[in-house]
């Protein structure tokens, strides 16, 4: 099979009437989703090409995602995109894509307009309607490879203009693949979808629900932040795995979320997007001491995940969680400034990807493409890696560490510093249960805005005895609340605008 309908096509065939989605106000089953999906892609047919963009503009929910598959239906790649954007960030979205077509809802046309957007658009409700054509959407079938486009993610650019991340079937088949027998889920899963539809780990519970036959619940975004309902909703909704973002899972255990009711349906718990801090995790754990806990770290450009670490003890203050080993299938490798290979333990590199699953590259963007997925050698163009911007070193064990963003490694004092480092140590004082660290360019300051009862006193009282001055940050602010952006991180570009009223 090279094409994701066809997983999709075999799942409804042998799990017709159980559940395939339920986003608390409608639930599909397989068949039913089969059904919408084949309407909204005979609609999407008579509008635009095969291997053309649609853009989705729609809050996830059942429906958003039958729509995507009708999508996959008409021959074309959908590029979801959230109506909580700004107008002038989808704006630059489109200016990427150039869509030909949109759908989305009655709210959000006036949205449409705000963005420029002047070509065809589909209301959700209209394309439900359709009659399936299947003679049609057979010979749009004809025509697939399996290289063909499957979806579009967009992140930031460094120009500010969005990038937009475009990954074959053929990528998502290999990844979901391996994960779905490295991790052994069955059709007997209940997945609690938190992420967003334009985040990339929606991917790993969208397609393992289709891989296997697994329900795919959809928890309503309103819900993190409010704890107690949340773990309501996973208690009455009896969820049994979660792939999350870090910082979903810390929002619930840092605001005693664990203390008002235990998930105990929840025996497999996922994590990636950022580092996980060892004092949440352990909240985890003792919460849910049978439960399986799995760190697993890759970007969007590489199609989720490329290694993943099962952890089997109780991490201590200090320590670093490893990202693990690579799934089947890819190869995970540090190179220094001169492209050299780092194989030494304690010397950093960064991170880069080879092997299957790679994106296509970077959507109407061919230097950034070259800049990033990086030719093996010349004797082999179609054999690529890509540079994940990701610092990473091994350990005398030869185990793989994250160490920071490139991005995120100032020059403070004279010194090169990696913000992530004094997060890691603040994060293990005593009553502070989350924080993050940002550097303010205009006067040359660390910042650290933080959770807990502790005071920024004796946070600093601690923080001398555990780095040096040049690391300790001029301000230390307490916060009710970290924010997090769209896609369940924690919100820097936020923490920064608060500088303004806070220095």
């Amino acid at each position: 099979m090279n094409n994701i309908l066809d997983y999709l096509e075999k799942t409804a065939a042998i799990r017709s009437y159980h559940v395939a989605v339920d986003d608390g106000a409608i639930c599909l089953t397989w068949t039913e989703l089969l059904d919408l999906s084949r309407r909204m892609g005979t609609a999407f047919c008579k509008k635009t090409e095969a291997r053309k963009p649609i853009v989705i503009l729609l809050e996830k929910s059942a429906l958003t995602l039958a729509a995507m598959f009708g999508v996959v239906y008409a021959g074309c790649f959908y590029v979801m995109v959230d109506p909580a954007q700004p107008s002038e960030r989808i704006r630059k979205i489109f200016s990427v894509l150039c869509p030909e077509l949109i759908v989305t809802d009655r709210e959000n046309e006036d949205l449409l307009k705000q963005a420029g957007y002047s070509g065809d658009s589909y209301l959700l409700k209209d394309v439900m309607r359709e009659k399936i054509d299947m003679e049609k959407l057979t010979i749009v079938r004809r025509g697939y490879c399996e290289t063909d486009l499957l979806y579009g993610i967009f992140t930031s650019g460094s120009t500010g203009i969005p990038k937009g991340v475009v990954v074959s079937h053929k990528a998502v088949i290999d990844f979901i693949t391996r994960f779905v027998d490295t991790f052994g889920f069955t059709e007997f899963e209940r997945i609690g979808n938190q992420a967003p539809f334009d985040f990339d780990v929606s991917v790993k519970d969208i397609y393992t629900s289709v891989f296997t036959g697994a329900a795919l619940i959809l928890i309503p975004k309103k819900m993190f932040s409010v704890p107690p309902a949340l773990l309501d909703y996973l208690c009455m909704k009896k969820i049994s795995t979660l792939i999350w973002a870090v910082s979903a899972l810390t929002l619930v255990s840092s605001l005693k979320g664990l203390k008002y009711k235990v998930p105990k349906d929840v025996k497999r718990v996922l994590f990636s997007g950022e580092v996980m801090p060892v004092k949440q995790l352990r909240m985890w754990q003792a919460a849910l001491p049978e439960t399986e806990f799995v760190n697993l770290y890759g970007p969007t450009e590489i199609t989720c995940n490329c290694t993943y670490y099962p952890i089997k003890r109780i991490f201590h203050d200090g320590e670093k969680l490893p990202i693990g080993k690579p799934f089947q299938g890819r190869e995970v490798f540090l190179l220094d400034d001169f492209k050299n290979e780092i194989i030494i333990a304690g010397e950093i590199g960064e991170i880069c990807v080879a092997g299957e699953s790679l994106a296509e590259g970077y959507y109407h963007n061919e230097s950034e493409t070259k800049a990033k997925f990086i030719e093996l050698s010349a004797e082999n163009p179609d054999k690529r890696y890509y540079r994940t911007g990701d610092l990473g070193c091994y350990d005398t064990d030869g185990e793989l560490y994250f160490c920071g963003r490139k991005d995120f490694q100032i020059k403070h004092m004279g010194h090169r510093i990696e913000l992530e480092e004094i997060e890691h140590i603040l994060n293990q004082i005593d009553g502070l249960e989350k924080s993050c660290c940002i550097m303010n360019p205009q006067k040359n300051q660390l910042i650290a805005f933080y959770l807990g009862e502790i005071t920024a006193e004796e946070i600093r009282a601690e923080l001398k005895k555990k780095v040096p001055s040049y690391m300790t940050p001029h301000k230390i602010i307490q916060e009710q609340v970290l924010p997090l952006n769209k896609n369940g991180k924690t919100d820097r570009e936020y923490l920064k605008n608060r500088l303004e009223m806070t220095i």
